[in-house]
C-alpha cells in the first residue's frame, strides 16, 4: 500500500455543512445523524482554530435549498426530508464555526460540494493539493466531495472523529469506502492538530528575518 505525508502541496482545511440542525434530532432537522454532534463540533472549533494560526486557508460549506424546492432533486428518494431550507435556524451555519473576513463560504444544493459551485475554482486559485474535511454527513456529503475529490487528483484527508453519519453503520462503512480510495486518508483530531502546529511553526520560521 503507499504511504504518503499527512499533507502533500499546499493544505485546506473544508468544514462541510456544520449548521444549526447538526445537533438537532433527526424528525427536526430532516435528517438522521449518529450520536456525539456536541463533541464532534468542540473539535471541529479546535481544528479550524489551529488551521487559521497556521495560515491554512479555511473553506465553509452550507447546504441550502429554496423553499420552493426547486433545487432539492432526488435528495427526497430516499431516507431524508425536507432539510436545509433557506431561512430555517437549521440551516445557518453554527455560530461558532463562521467563515471570518477572507474566508470562504460556498453554498451548495447537492451533496458534492464540487458540483455546480466555485469550489475548484477557489482551490486552483489558492494552489492547493490537499483537502482536509471535517464536518458532515461522512456517508453523504463528505463521502460525495471526497470522491468527487479523489477524481480531480486532489490528496483528500477525513478526520474520523470529526465527521458524522447518519448512522455509525454508515459512518464506519463510509470511512472505510474512503480509506480505500485513498490508503492514510482516516486521521484522527489530534494528527491534524499537531500537523497544523508544525506547519504554524515552520511558517514562522520561514518568515523570521534573517541573522547576521
Amino acid at each position: 500500500m503507499p504511504t504518503q505525508p499527512l499533507f502533500i502541496g499546499e493544505p485546506a482545511l473544508v468544514v462541510v455543512d456544520i449548521q444549526g440542525g447538526s445537533a438537532q434530532p433527526g424528525k427536526q432537522s430532516g435528517i438522521p445523524h449518529m450520536d456525539g454532534a456536541a463533541g464532534r463540533i468542540e473539535r471541529a472549533e479546535r481544528i479550524v482554530a489551529a488551521a487559521r494560526a497556521a495560515g491554512v486557508p479555511v473553506i465553509f460549506f452550507q447546504e441550502m435549498h429554496r423553499r420552493s424546492g426547486v433545487d432539492i432533486g432526488r435528495e427526497l428518494d430516499g431516507s431524508e426530508d425536507m432539510h436545509c431550507v433557506e431561512g430555517e435556524p437549521a440551516t445557518d451555519l453554527w455560530p461558532t464555526l463562521r467563515p471570518r473576513d477572507g474566508e470562504f463560504h460556498i453554498v451548495k444544493r447537492r451533496y458534492s460540494g464540487f458540483i455546480g459551485t466555485e469550489f475548484e475554482i477557489v482551490l486552483r486559485g489558492l494552489g492547493v493539493s490537499t483537502l482536509v474535511l471535517i464536518g458532515g454527513l461522512t456517508d453523504v456529503c463528505v463521502h460525495y466531495t471526497f470522491a468527487d475529490a479523489h477524481q480531480r487528483d486532489y490528496y483528500v484527508r477525513v478526520v474520523e472523529d470529526c465527521v458524522g453519519g447518519s448512522s455509525l453503520a454508515a459512518h464506519n462503512a463510509s470511512l472505510n469506502a474512503m480509506e480505500y480510495l485513498q490508503t492514510g486518508a482516516r486521521r484522527s483530531t489530534g494528527e491534524i492538530l499537531d500537523a497544523f502546529s508544525e506547519l504554524a511553526a515552520e511558517r514562522c520560521v520561514d518568515l523570521a528575518p534573517a541573522t547576521r
